[in-house]
């Protein structure tokens, strides 16, 4: 599974240590930037890594911006991206589970670690469920 992986400057510490943990756990990992903590634009990055989910030349996607509350806003603008802003690793799940969530979106400053790892671990390891929960996705889908 190729996932990309991006963040503005808000988010590029814990960027680099989800890089780094998911390429331990055998996931090829692209990196979209940013790649210092110097100011940068999040929309910038967001684009760059829903575009690469949506157009299939990476399988999922993971962005962190000082909230997540932005860079999520800016995915969820290309289409066919389903971002969800992930708070804790049940947040994650559901994501996965019911709302088929193609990229997860993190605080760099409102995030541990811990929870990050925690918040990465079960959205990869959570199948999304269908059901009730396709007819929903499809009117999303209906609404781009």
């Amino acid at each position: 599974m190729k996932i990309a992986i991006g963040s503005d400057h808000g988010g590029y510490f814990l960027k680099e240590v989800i890089k780094e943990y998911l390429a331990e756990k055998g996931y090829e990992v692209e990196d979209f930037g940013c790649f210092s903590q110097e100011s940068v634009d999040y929309p910038d990055y967001a684009k760059k890594v829903a575009e690469a989910v949506s157009k299939g030349e990476c399988d999922a996607g993971v962005l962190m911006c000082g909230t997540g509350i932005g860079i999520s806003i800016a995915a969820n603008k290309v289409k066919g991206i389903r971002a969800a802003l992930c708070h804790d690793g049940l947040t994650a799940r559901l994501a996965k589970q019911h709302n088929n969530a193609n990229i997860i979106c993190m605080g760099g400053r409102t995030t541990g670690i811990e929870t990050a790892k925690d918040i990465v671990d079960n959205w990869l390891n959570s199948e999304f469920e269908g059901g009730r929960h396709l007819r929903r996705i499809n009117k999303i889908k209906d609404m781009e």
